[in-house]
């Protein structure tokens, strides 16, 4: 089981290893995983958003979040509010996940946006 990056154009913040396809599917397999990646696929969110919006606790949405990042499906900024507090934002960085069945072989490919 392999995941095979898809080209795209200026990529950056991407992890130098991608996971397996195995670990995509462990990942994506969590129910409240695909909810909290759902709602950064829908537009950029803080983390209390990204909670409210998949309803889950706070926790476990930064937890899910930081695991989403580490795998490289989702990225992340600091932007300073107008009263001064750092505030991180979520982005989905992955943009197609497909999944073929090959000789009785799982393949994962991850396309990534621009």
């Amino acid at each position: 089981m392999a995941v095979r990056p898809q080209p795209s154009h200026e990529r950056t913040g991407e992890p130098t290893s991608r996971p397996t396809t195995a670990e995509l599917l462990d990942l994506l397999g969590d129910e409240y995983t695909r909810r909290v990646f759902e709602a950064v696929s829908e537009r950029p969110r803080g983390g209390r958003a990204v909670a409210e919006v998949a309803d889950v606790s706070r926790a476990t949405a930064y937890r899910r979040l930081n695991e989403l990042r580490d795998a490289g499906l989702v990225t992340s900024e600091n932007h300073i509010s107008s009263d001064g507090h750092h505030r991180e934002q979520f982005t989905a960085s992955a943009q197609h996940l497909s999944i073929s069945l090959d000789d009785g072989d799982i393949e994962a490919a991850v396309s990534f946006g621009l």
